[in-house]
């Protein structure tokens, strides 16, 4: 691969996860201070990425794989998705800012899945070559939260009452504009299934429905569905619950769980190796209910400690489960119904499990409401603690333990 070429896939990257971070860290406190939305309400916006998660493989399967360049309908997405936040920028009532946030994760979503189509069309060896372009992600995810808290303190507390946070939306406007216009200069990925019938099962992974008659992968399954509501909790409230602590350069701080994400990612092969496959995703729900109670018991005084360690457990709880769970799936099953198992998976978890996961979290937020604007998070981060530490335990005692290689 040119230099030039790898140059222009990691400035997409850098691009595509500058926007994601943008604008959804902070969704939850522009929605309580901006909107005065609700718990239910919050979950509403939030949702909106599963329902996008779940039309996405229809956008990609039946239009991006079949008729026009993956190239040309990332940069069509993107521009879409540009006047859409400018949009979210200007309302002023949640029934009006719904369906724009709607609208733009449908757009958004499947752009998940074009550059690595992009990505992978340009590259001889993707296994060596593509983490040193995705990395790029995570950081353009990472400067997007540094700017908002350090640059132009967005998030600081005097900030978010003059609503200040609807600047997000006008920067990833901006960056969106400009990656649309960017992709259309990016290497040309035609459509691999063209002149191909179309199948649902194809679109959604259903061919590896098979695999669930594994005892194991079952478990593994269901475990993956369910472990995703505590994961929406993380999502949703991180921003409103630093903020209502009044914790200055919030953004910031949640970055640092994205910086923890690269780290642990380099650990991953070593520890999948040395305690295998089931360890390695236990270990990873303990996470989930350790930086819970956490969060429960720190405050924003001495013990704020205990909120930056649960913030920087992300690593953990995302790369040991969900990254060690693609790759037990990978080895599950098999070339023929490889990608048809990871879209299965992705639809469960982000699609189907994170939809659920967002309602739970609205629903427990607006039965801890204690006054406006002030929630009780010790019972709010509780449940996702003890929800995650009883699926630990039913994946503990159900899966029986395996070999699963890990050839990276």
């Amino acid at each position: 691969m040119k230099k030039s070429t790898q140059f222009q896939l990691s400035l997409m990257m850098f691009l595509e996860f500058f926007i994601w971070g943008g604008w959804f860290v902070t969704l939850g406190s522009f929605l309580g201070n901006n909107l005065s939305a609700s718990g239910a309400e919050t979950a509403m916006a939030y949702s909106t990425q599963s329902w996008g998660a779940i039309i996405a493989p229809f956008i990609i399967g039946l239009i991006a794989d079949r008729f026009f360049n993956a190239e040309k309908i990332l940069g069509l997405l993107h521009l879409i998705g540009a006047v859409l936040m400018y949009k979210m920028s200007q309302t002023t009532d949640f029934n009006a800012f719904y369906p724009y946030v709607l609208g733009y994760m449908i757009a958004y979503m499947p752009t998940l899945a074009l550059v690595n189509s992009v990505s992978f069309n340009q590259m001889s060896d993707p296994a060596k070559q593509f983490p040193f372009v995705r990395v790029f992600g995570t950081i353009g995810w990472i400067i997007a939260g540094w700017i908002i808290s350090l640059a132009f303190k967005w998030d600081s507390i005097e900030n978010i009452q003059q609503g200040m946070l609807s600047n997000t939306f006008l920067m990833v406007a901006i960056a969106s504009a400009i990656l649309g216009l960017f992709s259309f200069t990016l290497p040309k990925t035609p459509p691999k299934g063209k002149g191909e019938k179309a199948r649902i099962s194809d679109i959604l992974g259903l061919e590896a429905l098979g695999l669930l008659k594994d005892r194991n992968f079952l478990i593994f399954f269901l475990s993956s569905v369910l472990i995703c509501i505590p994961l929406a909790f993380y999502y949703q409230n991180i921003s409103p619950f630093l903020t209502e602590y009044k914790v200055e350069n919030s953004t910031a701080w949640a970055s640092l769980g994205q910086i923890s994400e690269v780290a642990f990612m380099l650990l991953l092969p070593f520890f999948f190796k040395k305690y295998g496959f089931k360890k390695t995703i236990l270990f990873g729900m303990l996470a989930w209910g350790i930086r819970y109670l956490l969060f429960a018991y720190g405050n924003a005084g001495d013990l704020f400690f205990m909120l930056v360690i649960g913030i920087a457990l992300h690593g953990i709880c995302y790369d040991f489960f969900f990254v060690s769970g693609q790759i037990y799936t990978d080895a599950k099953a098999g070339e023929k119904v490889k990608s048809a198992a990871q879209g299965l998976i992705t639809l469960a978890t982000y699609g189907v499990g994170m939809l659920v996961g967002f309602w739970v979290a609205g629903q427990i937020v607006d039965r801890n409401l204690i006054s406006e604007g002030v929630h009780s998070w010790k019972e709010i981060w509780t449940f996702p603690a003890i929800f995650a530490v009883v699926v630990l335990m039913l994946f503990a005692i159900l899966f029986k333990n395996e070999k699963v290689e890990y050839n990276n």
